[in-house]
């Protein structure tokens, strides 16, 4: 199997900074109540733009630093649980602001694990030789979609977008991808539609379809099982990671870097620890970032390597899960 080259990388993060102590400016919270909890000391949030415009300007340093012109891009997609529009899909959002005229666009949403999925199509659309070229982008506002007087909830997400371009490489590349759909209700958000239609109803008798969705807040925000999310993740991570290193006949002791969904900092030490992974192999940025959803792993890998810390000849491993409840993990050599 043929692997991924990276060619470029960029990122977008919202000027505006809310810390912990801003939360509990009108929340009973604190910064003591956070950090222990998550790992969190700070978000950061788009207040004036739509959320398409992270993946634009994510877009446009990576074609930048990967020396490529949008023309020559075969394939823009997204990674995005926070879309602005039904349709059309963010990636033609997208494609049309950075003159990508040549490319094909399409969204993905397997939520936080978006962009293992999106990565993972890639790579086989560039084995296939179909595409030479392909943006992914992870673009991702979840500050639309909270309850700010849910303190359990609203602070543990920010805004954010992350951008690669990948071309065909002869290196290795392994990966793997899961679901479990009879654990969606622990973690969801709905969509709220306007429910105008007077062909719409319940036959007497019938329990509504939506009864799960009996308060304001079901309805209209982000919703978790904090314990159930915890319990899914750990296992669902360790056993990615371990099953995809099968795959390529490593070790666990092989990788060189493991870059995880940044959920939660418990859930993070928790999962590399059942793989026996050392700290230091373990890259985040939970504290300055908080949650962006899909968006975490390509900003994590732009910041590695706008620091120097992505090599030749490295193992890197990918590994996530989000809301369906989904997983994913992939390896590939550098």
């Amino acid at each position: 199997m043929s692997g991924i080259e990276i060619l470029g990388t960029g990122s977008y993060v919202p000027e505006f900074v809310a810390d912990n102590n801003k939360f509990a400016e009108f929340l009973d919270t604190s910064d003591e109540w956070i950090t222990p909890r998550t790992g969190i000391k700070q978000r950061h949030i788009l207040t004036d733009k739509p959320g398409y415009y992270m993946g634009i300007e994510a877009a446009k340093k990576a074609l930048d630093d990967a020396g490529v012109k949008p023309e020559e891009v075969d394939l823009v997609l997204v990674s995005t649980c926070t879309p602005d529009f039904f349709y059309p899909s963010t990636a033609c959002l997208i494609q049309k602001k950075i003159g990508a005229v040549n490319a094909a666009a399409f969204d993905v949403n397997s939520a936080c694990t978006g962009f293992i999925t999106a990565t993972d199509i890639a790579q086989k659309y560039l084995e296939s030789g179909h595409y030479k070229t392909i943006l992914v982008v992870a673009c991702e506002k979840l500050s639309g979609q909270l309850d700010y007087t849910d303190r359990s909830m609203c602070i543990l997400f920010g805004d954010a977008s992350g951008a690669v371009v990948y071309r065909k490489s002869d290196k290795p590349f392994y990966s793997m991808l899961g679901a479990d759909g009879d654990e969606f209700e622990a973690l969801y958000c709905k969509i709220n539609y306007d429910p105008n239609c007077p062909f719409y109803g319940t036959k007497e008798g019938e329990e509504p379809w939506d009864a799960m969705f009996d308060t304001d807040s079901k309805r209209k925000y982000l919703q978790s099982d904090g314990h159930a999310v915890y319990k899914f993740a750990v296992n669902a991570m360790a056993n990615a990671v371990k099953n995809v290193a099968a795959q390529g006949g490593y070790d666990i002791n092989d990788l060189d870097i493991v870059i995880p969904h940044q959920a939660n900092l418990r859930i993070i030490k928790k999962a590399t620890e059942i793989l026996g992974i050392p700290e230091e192999k373990v890259y985040t940025n939970i504290a300055r970032m908080g949650n962006v959803s899909s968006a975490c792993i390509p900003v994590c890998l732009d910041e590695m390597r706008k620091q120097g810390m992505v090599k030749p000849g490295q193992k890197i491993c990918f590994v996530g899960f989000g809301a369906g409840l989904t997983y994913g993990a992939l390896i590939f050599e550098t």
